[in-house]
């Protein structure tokens, strides 16, 4: 389900099978500074509510800062974020998770001494409806929620094929397993946005083949959005709609692989300005 990206009224471009639909994230003037130096400014990226976008730039572009002010990690110094049309001024990282944004790492934060389940589980939190009493004493809610919760862990880990692996420690597992099992328990948020950190990193070509497959059946499963940074240029240009291009804090280029591949700014950000004869 690859579309062609269409205007809105704002003038950004969404793909077209989300035109009647309100976009899931609209970043407006965004930035921050950290003493003098201006990390992320004037940041302006609209997302369609079933659009897989990318974030790509070189090292050191902002990306990442980028994420975290999306996530509250850092507050922004300046301007909006809307989340599904609510401002999230003044919400922490638990609140903005709450609302429907779920994120994975650069470097995998998984509770390695934890099974496979408890890892998924432990992004149902919020979702869990016994109290204390309940859980220390073992009343039947407590066996209904633990049931429910199993279950949905085993459907979400068989998106990966990983369901045979539940019981397994997680810090046992090869680290490409240990990649989908992030993105596993981010999905367990039951987010509208889903923010990928790198999620190829490390990964050989088979793998990266078969993350990218994912990341299609994700979207199409839970008809959300996801946004992704990453370095793989294969694989940004195979599975994005929408790709926006930061260098020092700024954006440089928004469109289609297509036109973000023609694109001089683009390339000169990535190889350099050709030096004249």
């Amino acid at each position: 389900m690859f579309s062609k990206l269409v205007n809105v009224p704002s003038g950004a471009m969404i793909p077209d099978r989300d035109i009647d639909k309100s976009p899931i994230l609209e970043c407006i003037n965004l930035g921050i500074t950290f003493g003098g130096l201006k990390a992320v400014e004037n940041f302006n990226l609209t997302i369609g509510r079933t659009e897989i976008a990318g974030l790509i730039g070189p090292n050191g572009a902002g990306k990442t800062t980028v994420f975290n002010l999306l996530t509250k990690v850092y507050q922004p110094t300046k301007g909006t974020i809307l989340l599904d049309g609510t401002d999230t001024h003044g919400m922490n990282t638990i609140q903005v998770n709450r609302a429907g944004i779920a994120r994975t790492f650069q470097n995998i934060r998984l509770f390695s001494n934890l099974s496979v389940e408890d890892n998924v589980k432990a992004g149902m939190d919020n979702a869990m409806k016994y109290n204390m009493w309940e859980g220390i004493f073992r009343l039947p809610r407590y066996h209904k929620e633990e049931k429910i919760a199993h279950d949905r862990a085993l459907e979400l880990l068989s998106i990966f094929d990983m369901q045979d692996l539940a019981s397994a420690k997680s810090g046992s597992l090869p680290y490409g397993a240990q990649r989908r099992l992030e993105i596993v328990r981010a999905l367990a948020t039951n987010p509208s946005l889903l923010l990928l950190d790198e999620p190829a990193a490390g990964m050989n070509p088979s793998e990266t083949a078969e993350l990218m497959e994912n990341i299609r059946k994700i979207r199409d499963t839970f008809q959300i959005a996801v946004l992704l940074i990453e370095h793989d240029m294969k694989l940004v240009m195979n599975i994005c709609e929408g790709i926006c291009v930061l260098n020092f804090g700024h954006v440089i280029a928004k469109g289609s692989p297509e036109e973000i591949q023609a694109n001089p700014a683009v390339i000169e950000a990535y190889l350099g300005k050709k030096k004249e004869a």
